[in-house]
């Protein structure tokens, strides 16, 4: 099969699809692979390096995408990617197409078959593919949002950690899963006290075992929400529904009963965000003030640390990629346990519940699109 790894161009995306040894891997399997020139470089692995593992360089990415069967990317293509897809490829990426009707629909007008990281799950309902960089996020956003609590950036003045004789910071995190454990983790280990709601009791206990009882937990509710606002100092949003819009558990409203120069991180973003008052930044404009309260909601919050991130993302990713290159799409879905749930979108139809839902557009099981 013919694999492409495009460059990304989002705005200060410095991710690459793939990393040199796992195109030596596909080559090793008897697969071509075309890597634009320079796809790599932010994220420390050189042109040279993609050479060395069998990959042929293209300098032009229209010719990378309508020479692929199958394109391996980072983050959604861009409004020119999109024009240069074609009924007979296979997109591989994360999509998160529940939060953007306009990709969605220029996805259902080129015909494409998508599949979307965030979406593919395992054998226990997990998502293999998100978690390494949902693990990534969770980490980031307490470190965000630490910088965002300085007074030069727009926030409270408040040390997380504290120092003898002062009381540390107060985080709250909103969310269980693999990014508010991580954001837990992180807050724990700087001193922070740390609040965790989240809506599953088993997960509740999951994580107070973990924390040793350091870490607070509440079941989700509307008034532990209000109430742990008013005290906290640092918000992390972590809420996901598997390829849906996130829920908006924070109103705007809210907003006015927490403290001035407090910090909200939105790590739910990607989905249309879990805060009401949030919408996309970017790295080059990270942060907004709304009603004293300070905003950090980046897309793509782990192309800054774009080497870890890249290592972590093909080592999920990987396994995957040499499946659909060696059966192809369908044998691929139908083979490997959780696989199917990853197919977004296929010749114009859409086949995940979550973005039917969201845009009121018709849903197509994804097991009856294998047979077309």
């Amino acid at each position: 099969m013919r694999v492409g790894v495009p460059r990304e161009i989002k705005n200060h995306e410095y991710r690459v699809g793939m990393t040199p040894m796992g195109v030596r891997e596909l080559v090793e399997q008897g697969h071509q692979v075309q890597v634009e020139l320079g796809a790599g470089v932010a994220a420390g692995f050189s042109d040279q390096a993609y050479e060395q593992a069998g990959a042929v360089l293209v300098d032009d990415p229209r010719s990378v995408f309508t020479w692929s069967d199958l394109i391996v990317k980072v983050k959604e293509p861009q409004p020119d990617e999109c024009g240069w897809l074609s009924a007979d490829q296979v997109l591989f990426a994360y999509l998160h197409l529940a939060a953007e009707r306009h990709l969605t629909d220029a996805l259902l007008a080129c015909g494409c078959t998508a599949i979307a990281y965030e979406t593919v799950q395992d054998l226990q309902g997990g998502l293999p593919l998100l978690a390494p960089m949902s693990e990534v996020a969770g980490r980031m956003a307490v470190q965000a949002g630490a910088h965002c609590l300085e007074k030069a950036q727009g926030g409270r003045g408040v040390l997380l950690g504290g120092v003898p004789g002062v009381s540390p910071g107060r985080v709250l995190i909103i969310g269980g899963g693999v990014v508010g454990e991580n954001a837990a983790c992180i807050a724990l280990g700087m001193g922070a006290r740390v609040v965790l709601l989240d809506k599953s009791i088993p997960r509740l206990k999951q994580l107070d075992e973990r924390f040793n009882g350091a870490l607070t937990t509440l079941y989700s509710t509307r008034e532990n929400i209000e109430q742990q606002l008013e005290q906290a100092d640092l918000v992390i949003g972590a809420v996901l529904l598997p390829g849906a819009a996130a829920p908006k558990l924070v109103t705007r409203e809210m907003l006015d009963t927490m403290r001035a120069g407090a910090v909200l991180v939105d790590v739910a973003i990607d989905q249309g965000g879990c805060f009401e008052s949030s919408h996309p930044t970017t790295h080059d404009d990270p942060v907004f003030e709304l009603d004293g309260i300070v905003h950090y909601c980046v897309a793509n919050m782990p192309g800054a640390v774009a080497r870890t991130s890249t290592l972590a993302l093909t080592n999920a990713t990987l396994p995957y990629v040499e499946q659909l290159a060696q059966l192809g799409w369908r044998r691929a879905l139908q083979e490997i346990p959780g696989f199917i749930s990853g197919l977004n979108i296929h010749s114009g139809r859409v086949t995940c519940a979550g973005v039917a839902e969201a845009f009121a557009l018709p849903m197509h099981a994804p097991e009856a699109e294998l047979g077309r």
